[in-house]
């Protein structure tokens, strides 16, 4: 018979699961995977499950202890995050409150929450309550699955997942900047299926320019869970003719502008339907990142994935500001000189073990591909 932490560990995978569902949808809170177990005749069984809903609520815990009902009580809850114990300015009854009423017995949490209006206490009042709480269950997988949430709260900046596919020989794109092929079919699939799972989706100008991209989620069955378009673009080159802005009515698009960028040109994407917001230049003279990403993160956002291309992909990683790299590597080359996709800053980081470090690696279709996590 397996002993209660294997239990523990096997529950709290499946919270982990279902909170894994909701990322992308649930800004600006996490989303929070639940599980309420109860002992039967054969061993603990699931009675009630849920995560955090599109918008932020009901929370996970909410949605497992609706499910369970009555069968609640004198059970367990797994839950991915401490429990919160705040009430906000939108409502709700807090997550603590609700499990006191559950009549749960005992609560499994993968981890603390660091927003200093929770931080610790969640945990504390349950334990007063006389409930056993157990916590660190599964703790470095659900780190990853609330990185967002955390820098927000610690760093007041989202997390950056930034994504490039690359030929065989090491390039991005011919030479002068010309488009490549270079992804199979089932990788563009899962490129979808990565948008669908974060907030926004950020490139910069000269991506948009060279490609004319859509950047919405194109997957039957995904095409709500579109994240909000971002294009950083200091001097607002964008045309009212590209695909982003002709798409702003029904895809949110922001774009991310230098101070000193033309008003008329604001005033044109205003009309247009896109929100431009603006930042300061950095002493490169280029938009200064962690300040559009701090301003992101005041507007609720907690996941980013950027597509920007080589260059943006090593001012991210040179700034610290890249926590997660996903490198695709195709099988074919280009087999002639074009745009090196990942740049010596990047290369460099990536091979540095104290720096990055692979925690995923596999193939999708015909493509390999390697996910790289920032340690330090």
């Amino acid at each position: 018979m397996p002993d209660q932490d294997a239990i523990d560990r096997a529950f709290m995978a499946r919270a982990l699961e279902l909170g894994a569902r909701g990322l992308g949808r649930t800004w600006p809170n996490p989303s929070v995977g639940a599980v309420v177990v109860r002992d039967g005749s054969d061993g603990p069984v699931i009675v009630g499950e849920g995560h955090t809903q599109p918008g932020g609520r009901p929370h996970g815990e909410a949605m497992a202890f609706e499910q369970a009902g009555a069968a609640a009580s004198g059970g367990t809850l797994y839950v991915t995050l401490e429990p919160c114990s705040h009430r906000t300015v939108r409502g709700g009854t807090p997550c603590v409150e609700r499990t006191l009423l559950a009549g749960v017995r005992r609560v499994v949490s993968a981890m603390s929450d660091p927003n200093p209006q929770i931080a610790g206490l969640g945990h504390a009042l349950l334990r007063m309550a006389g409930l056993e709480v157990v916590t660190g269950v599964l703790e470095d997988q659900a780190q990853r699955s609330h990185r967002g949430h955390v820098l927000r709260v610690t760093e007041g900046r989202p997390m950056v997942t930034f994504k490039i596919a690359r030929t065989s020989d090491g390039f991005a794109g011919g030479a002068g900047g010309a488009r490549l092929a270079i992804s199979c079919p089932e990788s563009g699939e899962w490129v979808h299926r990565l948008r669908a799972s974060h907030d926004a989706i950020m490139l910069g100008i000269g991506s948009v320019l060279a490609d004319d991209p859509l950047l919405t989620v194109r997957l039957p069955g995904l095409e709500v869970r579109s994240p909000i378009r971002v294009v950083l673009d200091s001097s607002l080159r964008l045309p009212l003719t590209a695909k982003l802005v002709q798409g702003a009515a029904t895809v949110p698009l922001w774009v991310i502008a230098a101070e000193d960028a033309p008003v008329a040109a604001e005033e044109k994407l205003v009309a247009a339907g896109v929100e431009v917001m603006r930042v300061s230049r950095g002493a490169d003279g280029h938009l200064d990142l962690r300040e559009a990403l701090r301003l992101l993160a005041t507007r609720g956002i907690t996941r980013v994935f950027s597509e920007g291309g080589p260059t943006i992909g090593e001012q991210l990683a040179l700034q610290g500001l890249a926590d997660e790299v996903i490198v695709s590597t195709s099988p074919k080359p280009l087999g002639a000189e074009g745009i090196v996709a990942v740049r010596p800053g990047l290369a460099a980081l990536l091979a540095d073990p104290e720096i990055y470090a692979v925690i995923e690696a596999g193939e999708v279709g015909c493509d390999r591909f390697e996910v790289f996590t920032r340690i330090a």
